[in-house]
């Protein structure tokens, strides 16, 4: 029997018989790890609240032939109690969940960075100083730029013409010059790509001063590059509410002005 500890995000829970269960965990040493916890699912159980998801623990296991075995566990942060008390912040941390267990497909394969990456994204989910919608953009950004696959937004990502370029293509890779733009290119704000620059790198004076539209704009383009490149749609990511409540009262106006536009030429707008 090999006993080995370490410190981890809980990705993901699954039933196992009776009273056990699957716990998939992202360690920051041996990357995913899928190990049973017995006997969680009893009320008797000394840690099933710590083997939750959101949670960020250090846990010893020990090796098994198939699935490896939770011995111990104590919590090092409880993300969860202030994620989950709050919507939009808890499927924007399920979204990052779900990237994490999609992009960490390896077991076994020390991902450190994707770690340090989770845990950055979940504790500031929990802290509540940053709004939720740009964290996980954020966190998507950065996650694509650690899987290879990150937009390129200052340079064209076909000639490598420097920028910036008003054009943005997702199968071409991001940002594009008028020389090397495909058809069905799309030509966001011209503070729209900036913006992904300042969250990518991190700059949050800047990215916290776009006004709603370009938020939005911007997260649109992230969600629809990860999906390109991941090649399957995140379940997670249709059910984050990325608005606040002046956006949904701007929205339903929007809305308001062409239902009575509609109205009077019996056409829809295209």
């Amino acid at each position: 029997m090999s006993l080995y500890r370490d410190t981890a995000v809980v990705l993901r829970v699954q039933k196992l018989g009776e009273a056990d269960r699957i716990i998939t965990l992202l360690t920051r040493r041996y990357g995913k790890v899928r190990a049973v916890a017995k006997g969680v699912r009893r009320t008797t159980s000394r840690f099933g609240a710590r083997v939750e998801p959101f949670c960020h623990v250090d846990v010893q296991l020990y090796t098994g032939r198939t699935l490896d075995v939770i011995t111990q566990v104590q919590t090092v942060d409880a993300f969860g109690v202030q994620i989950v008390e709050d919507y939009q912040r808890y499927t924007a941390a399920c979204a990052v969940l779900e990237t994490v267990d999609r992009l960490a497909a390896e077991e076994g394969e020390p991902v450190l960075r994707l770690y340090l990456l989770a845990v950055g994204a979940l504790r500031a989910l929990s802290g509540r100083d940053r709004d939720s919608s740009q964290v996980l953009d954020a966190f998507l950004l950065r996650a694509m730029s650690f899987a290879g696959w990150a937009p390129a937004l200052v340079e064209c990502a076909r000639c490598g013409q420097a920028g910036p370029h008003a054009a943005f293509n997702v199968q071409a890779g991001g940002a594009v010059c008028p020389t090397c733009r495909p058809a069905g290119s799309v030509r966001p704000s011209a503070l729209t790509l900036p913006l992904m620059e300042a969250m990518l790198h991190g700059d949050w004076d800047a990215a916290e001063a776009a006004a709603g539209p370009i938020r939005r704009e911007a997260s649109g383009l992230v969600a629809a590059h990860l999906q390109w490149y991941m090649e399957r749609q995140l379940r997670s990511l249709p059910l984050v509410e990325r608005t606040v409540p002046e956006l949904i009262r701007e929205r339903a106006s929007e809305a308001a002005l062409v239902g009575a536009a509609e109205g009077e030429s019996g056409q829809p707008l295209n």
